[in-house]
């Protein structure tokens, strides 16, 4: 059975920093594309970032120089360091792990930028 588990979410101030991680299991980890995607309240699910299983990195404009994803293949897990967050960066973020026809998500962790 395939499953995703975030951590890392929070409270964080404007301008800090937080590190999302996902934890995989049930797949063959380094043969899956993994991405960051994030919803905001009445918004679609949108993707933030993405690196695939050969470790090439993609990002939506609004992130790019704050956020890097990253993986560990030894430890079934993906990362996202995020850093200068805003409030705009406010969202649950979602895991997800995609080979070929094969998408998988994870249940999501709520990120909230605020003073």
């Amino acid at each position: 059975q395939v499953q995703l588990v975030e951590s890392g979410g929070g409270l964080v101030q404007p301008g800090g920093s937080l590190r999302l991680s996902c934890a995989a299991s049930g797949i063959i980890f380094d043969t899956y594309a993994m991405g960051w995607y994030r919803q905001a309240p009445g918004n679609s699910r949108d993707l933030v970032a993405v690196i695939t299983s050969g470790g090439s990195t993609n990002y939506v404009d609004s992130v790019k120089g704050r956020f890097t994803i990253s993986r560990d293949n030894a430890k079934n897990t993906v990362y996202l360091q995020m850093n200068s967050l805003k409030p705009e960066d406010t969202a649950v973020y979602y895991c997800n792990a995609q080979r070929r026809a094969t998408t998988t998500w994870g249940q999501g962790t709520q990120v909230t930028v605020s003073s």
